[in-house]
């Protein structure tokens, strides 16, 4: 397999471009022409858009990779790519363009055909009222919070508190999915009118419902998919890489992600991923709350097709890609108590009661060493602070670049600081001595240190002319003057005389040159 795929491709010592890195563990491929190939050994990576290529060569050993996610479709994934990935426990996720998740897989194990009949008999058994209500319950429990702590909107939280109330008391799956809908409409209600907050360059190119978060139903599609604006683009995408983890984490512990018990079967849908995703898609929301409630959205990291469905470009893609391992400790130990409670459910024909591995979480192994400590939180990829007027990346606790910032007329508070820091007495003694020396330098030079060659005629002819192609922080460096008086200099003043020859040496101009220009004149 390895042979048969050296040679349809180049050679890798023949790439060019960016390489790629995993980020937090995760490598996401996007673009066109994407390719996913095992050479010697080695897994061999390519995406990109025309001649932006990126590559990368991870070989068996010290690669970092734990989840390869490829968002569209347009590329080759090799058999031995994924078979490279199951062998080094790496996760391999497809996304469509839309965000919908295509395909999944990842370590697998021995799955036990009892745990597997025990689900699907768990709504005969009534395990799978008990598992929903607990999902849900949790589920509400996390809008609640994200309503009352950071939505600040009491009401919310107090409507979402009471139907979480009457779950206690509702025994058939259509009562959970009634109180869980009417808790969900509450709260996306608060949602509708947050601002969206872009640099205020992009401004002019933003729709106006690109502004706020607006509903959280597409009117392309009647429901969240296919989303219309940034906000819910982005949500979509989050939620697919949920799915995704989701899924994964049912494959690992031998669960049919197909055979849900809240949500209902239907063609093409996981739908114990789905049940699964429920009680961490609050947390999904206050990742992205947090992120369009503190920090601005860029136009370019948005483009809008003809029927108006908002996508997003790669490099937020890419970016938003990063928090799959986030999710994915999220679900983990919710995965393993669902499997837990359809393992004990009563129609099991087993009547055998044991702990199923926790693969996910390794609690039981932890539990069996004595350790206490807890697997390392993993932290959330740090965004950039951008700048509120042109959206460049810029200092942390900064609102604006120094440019925009003198745009929005704040230069005489820049200044009043700049003439407060140039009258300390640091400030006051360091610019004394470098005036001594530079009168020091003037009284030493005499005419006779001057070359012949070099007259005031030829400096303003010939030199001054060729300083004007030059920087003014190449001309203070030459000379050791400010960046103040060489951007004088550069404009056409005429300095001392002392600094012409290293000026001379800066714009190119030597006696040989003007030699030959006096050669050229005579004839």
């Amino acid at each position: 397999m390895d042979k048969g795929e050296e040679g349809q491709n180049k050679s890798p010592d023949s790439w060019s471009g960016s390489v790629i890195t995993p980020q937090h563990g995760v490598v996401t491929l996007f673009g066109y022409g994407i390719q996913a190939r095992v050479d010697r050994g080695h897994l061999l990576l390519e995406d990109g858009i025309g001649v932006a290529r990126r590559h990368a060569r991870f070989p068996r050993v010290g690669h970092g990779l734990r989840r390869l996610v490829v968002i569209g479709s347009d590329g080759i994934v090799s058999l031995a790519a994924l078979r490279w990935l199951a062998d080094q426990n790496a996760a391999f996720v497809m996304l469509d363009r839309d965000g919908s998740v295509l395909a999944t897989t990842g370590p697998v194990h021995p799955s036990d055909a009892r745990l597997r009949r025990a689900q699907a008999l768990a709504e005969q058994s009534g395990t799978a009222i008990r598992i929903a209500r607990e999902l849900i319950d949790k589920k509400l429990a996390g809008q609640e919070h994200v309503a009352r702590s950071k939505l600040l909107t009491d009401q919310s939280a107090d409507t979402i508190f009471h139907y979480r109330a009457e779950l206690s008391s509702a025994d058939t799956l259509e009562r959970i999915r009634l109180l869980e809908s009417r808790a969900a409409a509450a709260y996306w209600a608060v949602w509708r009118n947050l601002p969206v907050n872009f640099p205020k360059k992009d401004e002019l190119r933003v729709p106006d419902h690109w502004r706020t978060f607006g509903a959280r139903v597409s009117p392309l599609t009647g429901s969240p998919r296919v989303a219309v604006n940034p906000p819910n683009a982005m949500l979509n995408y989050l939620y697919a890489l949920l799915e995704s983890e989701s899924r994964l984490a049912a494959a690992a512990l031998g669960l049919d992600p197909g055979l849900g018990v809240l949500h209902v079967d239907a063609p093409a849908r996981d739908s114990l991923a789905c049940d699964l995703m429920e009680p961490v898609r609050p947390q999904v929301d206050a990742f992205l709350l947090d992120w369009i409630t503190r920090d601005l959205l860029k136009r370019e990291w948005f483009f809008e097709r003809p029927d108006g469905n908002c996508r997003l470009m790669s490099s937020l893609a890419i970016r938003l890609s990063e928090t799959a391992p986030i999710w994915g400790r999220a679900v983990a130990p919710l995965a393993e108590w669902v499997g837990q409670s359809l393992w004990n459910s009563p129609h099991k024909r087993s009547g055998v009661n044991q702990i199923l591995p926790t693969r996910l979480t390794q609690r039981r192994k932890r539990n069996a060493k004595g350790s206490l400590h807890q697997p390392p939180t993993i932290r959330a990829p740090r965004r950039e602070n951008l700048c509120r007027g042109c959206g460049k990346p810029i200092q942390d606790r900064s609102t604006n670049c120094a440019q925009c910032d003198a745009k929005a007329g704040r230069m005489v508070d820049v200044a009043q600081i700049g003439r407060i820091a140039g009258h300390t007495p640091e400030a006051v003694a360091k610019e004394s001595r470098t005036q001594r020396l530079h009168a020091q330098a003037r009284s030493a030079w005499t005419p006779a240190k001057q070359p012949a060659w070099l007259t005031e005629q030829v400096f303003s002819e010939k030199i001054r002319p060729a300083l004007a192609q030059a920087s003014a922080t190449a001309i203070a460096k030459k000379i050791g003057v400010s960046r103040w008086y060489a951007g004088r200099i550069r404009e056409g003043y005429r300095p001392h005389p002392r600094h012409w020859q290293a000026l001379a040496r800066l714009a190119g101009v030597s006696a040989e040159v003007e030699g030959e220009g006096e050669g050229e004149n005579s004839s």
